[in-house]
C-alpha cells in the first residue's frame, strides 16, 4: 500500500490524541487519508478527474468494497463527487467541508498558512467573543470554578502538547457555559482547528509569553465569574488575537 501519507498521519494521529479522538486504523482509513491528504495537498488538483478505480486498487492493494467506501466518505466531506461516465471528480475548495476534522488535520499538516489562521482566528472571534459573554451571563458556580481550574492547568503545563489540551479544555468550557447548545456544537465543529492552532501558539518555551497567556486566559475566567460580560467579551478577543499573532510569527519564521 501507498504509504505516502504516513507523515501525514503521523500529525494528525497528533492532533486526534490531544483531542480525544479515536486514533484507530484500518485498511478503509488508511486509503482515506492517503487519497484525502493526496487532494488537499494538490497532487490531485481540483477539477481533475481521479484515476480510474482499477488504477487505485493496484495502487492500495486492497478490495473494491474499501476503496469504494473511502470514495464515499471523501465525498461526503465535499472533496470528490463522483458522475457516471465522467468519472470522480476533486470539487473546488469552496466545496470542502473545512470544519471536518480529517480535512482540517490534512490542511494543518502542510504547514497552513498565516491566511488559514487569519480566516480560523475570524471564525473563532465571531463564535467565542459571543459565547464568552454568554457565559458570563449564565454560568454556574461549578462552570466559573472549572474555568480557573483549566488555566491553572494551562499555567503548569511542561509540553506545548499539554498546554495545548488544556487551552483546548479551557474554550471548550466556555462554550459549554455559554448554556447555548449551538454554541457548544459548534465549539466541537471546530475542535480540531483549535487543537493544531493552539500546538503552534504553545506559549511553554517562552516564559513571557507564558505568563501572558496565563494572564489573559485568568482574565476571562475572572470576568466570567464575576458576571461581567463586556469584560469576558473583551478578554476573548485579546486571546485570540494574541494567539493568532504568536502562531502567525512562528510560522514566518519556519
Amino acid at each position: 500500500m501507498d504509504r505516502s501519507g504516513g507523515r501525514a498521519r503521523h500529525s494528525g494521529d497528533l492532533i486526534a490524541a490531544l483531542s480525544g479522538r479515536n486514533l484507530a486504523r484500518n485498511l478503509h482509513s488508511d486509503v482515506l487519508w492517503d487519497l484525502g491528504f493526496a487532494i488537499v495537498s494538490g497532487q490531485y488538483e481540483e477539477g481533475t478527474i481521479l484515476p480510474p478505480d482499477t488504477d487505485l486498487l493496484d495502487q492500495f492493494r486492497v478490495s473494491r468494497t474499501v476503496l469504494r467506501e473511502a470514495l464515499k466518505t471523501l465525498a461526503a466531506k465535499g472533496l470528490i463527487e463522483a458522475r457516471a461516465r465522467i468519472g470522480t471528480r476533486v470539487l473546488p475548495r469552496n466545496r470542502w467541508n473545512l470544519f471536518d476534522a480529517d480535512v482540517l488535520a490534512w490542511h494543518f499538516e502542510l504547514g497552513p498558512d498565516v491566511t488559514f489562521l487569519q480566516a480560523l482566528a475570524e471564525v473563532r472571534i465571531g463564535i467565542e467573543i459571543e459565547a464568552a459573554a454568554l457565559a458570563a451571563e449564565r454560568r454556574t458556580d461549578e462552570e466559573a470554578q472549572a474555568l480557573l481550574d483549566a488555566v491553572d492547568r494551562m499555567e503548569a503545563a511542561q509540553t506545548p502538547e499539554d498546554f495545548a489540551r488544556h487551552d483546548l479544555e479551557f474554550h471548550k468550557a466556555v462554550a459549554g457555559a455559554s448554556g447555548n447548545p449551538f454554541m457548544a456544537s459548534i465549539s466541537a465543529l471546530v475542535e480540531m482547528a483549535l487543537t493544531a492552532a493552539f500546538t503552534i501558539s504553545s506559549p511553554v518555551n517562552e516564559p513571557e509569553a507564558l505568563v501572558q497567556t496565563v494572564l489573559v486566559h485568568r482574565n476571562i475566567a475572572a470576568a466570567i465569574s464575576e458576571r461581567d460580560p463586556a469584560r469576558a467579551r473583551e478578554a476573548m478577543r485579546i486571546a485570540i488575537a494574541e494567539g493568532f499573532a504568536r502562531a502567525a510569527g512562528r510560522m514566518e519564521i519556519r
